[in-house]
């Protein structure tokens, strides 16, 4: 794990885009991480139908969901409004 990338433990729902966003920082700079309930459906391997549920799940899978981060943003993956997209391979 690079310590430069640090992942506080925030995280909101997103109810009109039905996604979790989440911080990340690195050398200081603020980066938004967004995972989507169909993402965050895929890698937890069953349906997810609403936030209260998805925020449960997301605390469950965190280290794994950082780990996607982490590499997205250390290859700069980043989208047009410079966020991180976490997609499951």
């Amino acid at each position: 794990m690079n310590q430069s990338i640090i992942f506080p433990d925030i995280q909101d729902w997103d109810e009109e885009n039905q996604s979790i966003t989440f911080p990340a920082q690195q050398s200081g700079a603020l980066i938004e991480c967004v995972m989507s309930i169909e993402e965050l459906s895929r890698l937890a391997g069953k349906e997810i139908k609403e936030g209260d549920q998805a925020l449960v799940i997301f605390s469950e899978l965190r280290f794994d969901i950082e780990e996607l981060a982490e590499e997205l943003i250390e290859e700069e993956e980043y989208d047009s409004s410079n966020r991180i997209q976490i997609k499951v391979l």
